[in-house]
């Protein structure tokens, strides 16, 4: 699995290098962190969801998932201050190039009618986010075992300026945006 970080190193450096003329290997983009964020809506009804969700997202990432809180209440959404909503895992380092790698050349070939990834949700600053609608795309985890679909929402943050360099780094490492 450390193929996609010496694939770094030895391709998509000088690559990118080359394409935007940098003067320095320091200003070459890196992939910095990767978030991965499941929202529990039905947590307050079904407190098991959080616990299956949990061990879902520590199957997939290799990682201890972290409860996010809510911020403040909101009657309509019938929501209390500090009560459990969701879970996020900030990968680094090794865990996050072997997710990346398992993400674009495991898991998003497994989706339904998979033709790329939309490439129209960068921030503007050099990191860029997706969606996973449900949780079986990929491999560790067993239909027969979840109590429901959950989807997720997944964070590449780079050290990109622009979103055209966001978008060479990200396609070089493998991501397969769509034609």
């Amino acid at each position: 699995m450390e193929a996609l970080r010496e694939r770094y190193e030895k391709e998509v450096k000088p690559a990118l290098m080359k394409k935007f003329n940098y003067k320095s290997v320091m200003q070459v983009p890196k992939l910095e962190k990767i978030v991965i964020n499941i929202g529990l809506g039905d947590v307050r009804d079904n407190p098991k969801s959080l616990e299956n969700a949990m061990n879902d997202l520590q199957i997939i990432t290799g990682q201890k998932p972290i409860i996010t809180k809510a911020r403040k209440s909101i009657a309509a959404f019938k929501l209390r201050e500090g009560a459990n909503i969701g879970l996020k895992v900030t990968l680094r380092a090794g865990k996050m190039y072997d997710f990346a790698y398992k993400l674009f050349n495991v898991a998003l070939p497994r989706v339904r009618d998979f033709r790329g990834v939309a490439d129209n949700s960068f921030d503007g600053r050099g990191n860029f986010s997706m969606g996973v609608r449900e949780q079986l795309i990929f491999p560790e985890i067993e239909y027969d075992k979840i109590d429901k679909l959950r989807g997720m929402d997944i964070a590449f943050v780079t050290t990109a300026n622009t979103d055209e360099e966001a978008k060479e780094l990200l396609s070089l490492l493998g991501m397969p945006f769509r034609k």
